[in-house]
């Protein structure tokens, strides 16, 4: 083989490894975000690309699940409550109301209470605006707003509105004052409302009473004049003072009082990660409303198919901070993308009355009628499962198979069966007598073989307790002769001449008459002689059995334990 026709495995490998390295997984790409801008009012001469941004917004509109909308005064301007900042606002329109220098904007700042006349401005002014919210009806995007609600598709609905339209329908309901932790309503006042009033002091809120704001002095609260009265004329204590009433809306350079809970509910909205922005109807002057849009449409965009979307007749806010914050520009009025998404009101009924004739409906849609035959059968001559599981019987016939009971319907816990316990032969109570016989012998071995067979028992553990010396029982009779599984094995070790003279109608046989006349015991009523009385002898058990060495004898031989002295020569 020619050198050049050699391929070394580096270059079967490596087919280029002076090139680029090999594609890795293929990266989508995302489109750049842009700004779109759409002017409703040119409705004629909207072109190819308008109608795709309108179908746009519609399509977030009613599609989208996780909705937030930012409201401002400019909702409501249609229901005839006037915005702040426009040419025709509240800042504009009070100073000539109420002989102002200047702008409207001082009647809306804390410091209105230093002085006897902004007071009384701004009492005149708020008992105007209570009179105009209760008067006014929602307007079409408030419709919006709480279809989107009653569809669970909006997530939450920020408002700086003080005038209560969107919190008078029942989907936009909220709580005053604003809980801390979840869960919480789905709209959020941002700036209070002029529903409720509060007492400076007590902290006790009511429904807003128009009526008592008049003059320069605030009303006094009727909960803190009751306490002061208990405690000077009752109880003889000096006075804390009573609390104020005013209007329970945050005005500028002033504390609010829902700042913490508006701050949880904005962290959880953006963890929830909202698929739609809607920022509606306000200029975002206010420093705290500009941040929490910035941060919502940040996170909006953040997703594939996010929708941030800015409507206003005025231009969108410019900073660095809003820069490429918006997906759509609306100019136009709120009002008109109501009607153009056209949402069902959640007041509508869902469900109309239909008048149905039910002659055709008989006649079309069921088409054949099912006729079902209930036929009555004998129990006992009955074939089937459900007829032959019926029983007619009277309860108290039922027999009670308690034999095979094996459970019981729940709930109740089904009752223990107990196994059957092995049957094994029963031992006599009492031992039966070995006589001298090759019986005897036999059952020896038998013992021993036993014994051979079974296991060494296991040494019990030692514990580390002392264990309590056995006490030796008590020497009598009874336990003496006491019939015990111990007494019927030691039985077969007892010397054959005791076992002879323990059955009296032996044999007297010569040998049996010699073993008699050179036996130490007394003799019996057999031999002759009387007997005179004898001590009765207290036979004391052994703590533990002697060994005794058992001899096998043959039958016929006597072979006594010991040999009385002077008589190993005749017994030899």
């Amino acid at each position: 083989m020619k050198p050049s026709d050699q391929v070394t495995v580096e270059n079967e490998i490596h087919v280029n490894p002076d090139g680029p390295p090999p594609a890795k997984r293929r990266r989508v790409e995302r489109k750049p975000r842009t700004t779109e801008y759409l002017d409703l009012k040119a409705a004629s001469q909207q072109n190819e690309k308008d109608e795709q941004l309108l179908e746009q917004l519609t399509r977030a509109l009613r599609k989208k699940k996780k909705i937030i909308v930012i409201a401002g005064a400019g909702i409501s301007v249609s229901a005839g409550i006037p915005d702040f900042r426009s040419s025709k606002g509240l800042f504009a329109t009070l100073p000539k109301e109420h002989g102002l220098k200047g702008s409207g904007k001082h009647l809306f700042d804390a410091s209105v209470y230093k002085h006897d006349s902004t007071t009384s401005s701004f009492h005149t002014m708020v008992r105007d605006l209570s009179h105009l919210t209760k008067t006014a009806e929602p307007t079409p995007f408030h419709h919006l707003i709480a279809s989107l609600a009653k569809e669970a598709r909006l997530l939450r609905l920020y408002t700086q509105n003080v005038d209560g339209l969107d919190t008078s329908m029942p989907p936009l309901a909220t709580t005053v004052p604003l809980n801390t932790k979840g869960p919480w309503p789905k709209t959020v006042q941002l700036h209070g409302g002029l529903g409720k009033m509060v007492c400076s002091k007590c902290n006790e809120i009511r429904d807003f009473d128009g009526s008592l704001f008049e003059g320069p002095e605030a009303p006094l609260c009727k909960g803190c004049e009751e306490t002061d009265n208990v405690r000077t004329s009752h109880a003889g204590k000096r006075s804390h003072g009573i609390g104020r009433l005013r209007p329970r809306m945050v005005l500028y350079n002033e504390y609010n009082p829902d700042e913490e809970s508006i701050a949880n509910v904005v962290r959880a909205d953006m963890r929830a990660r909202p698929d739609a922005v809607i920022v509606v109807g306000t200029s975002m002057k206010i420093p705290g409303v500009r941040n929490m849009v910035k941060d919502m449409c940040r996170v909006t965009r953040a997703r594939k198919d996010g929708v941030t979307a800015w409507i206003n007749l005025d231009p969108e806010p410019t900073g660095a901070d809003l820069r490429d914050c918006w997906d759509l520009v609306v100019k136009g009025k709120c009002d008109d993308v109501a009607s153009l998404v056209h949402l069902p009101r959640y007041d509508a009924i869902d469900e109309e009355a239909v008048d149905v004739d039910e002659k055709k409906f008989e006649d079309n849609v069921r088409g054949v009628r099912l006729q079902v035959e209930i036929r009555q059968t004998d129990p006992e001559a009955g074939t089937s499962v459900k007829a032959e599981s019926r029983d007619h019987s009277p309860l108290e016939a039922k027999p009670q198979l308690i034999e095979n009971a094996q459970g019981m319907p729940t709930p109740s816990a089904s009752p223990r069966v107990r196994a059957a316990l092995p049957v094994g032969k029963l031992q006599p109570k009492q031992s039966k007598l070995a006589f001298p016989s090759l019986s005897a012998s036999a059952a020896t071995t038998k013992e021993t073989k036993k014994d051979a067979k079974k296991p060494a028992p296991r040494k019990p553990r030692k514990s580390k307790k002392a264990e309590p010396k056995p006490k030796p029982p008590k020497a009598t009779i009874n336990n003496t002769f006491k019939a015990t599984k111990g007494s019927t094995a030691a039985s077969s070790k007892i010397p054959t001449k005791r076992k002879i003279e323990a059955d009296p109608e032996a044999d007297l046989s010569p040998r049996t008459v010699m073993r008699e006349e050179f036996s130490l015991r007394p003799r019996s009523k057999t031999s002759g002689s009387p007997v005179g009385p004898q001590k009765a002898i207290e036979v004391v058990p052994p703590s533990t059995p002697p060994q005794q060495n058992t001899r096998l004898s043959l039958p016929g031989t006597i072979s006594p334990t010991s040999k009385p002295r002077g008589f190993a020569s005749l017994i030899d």
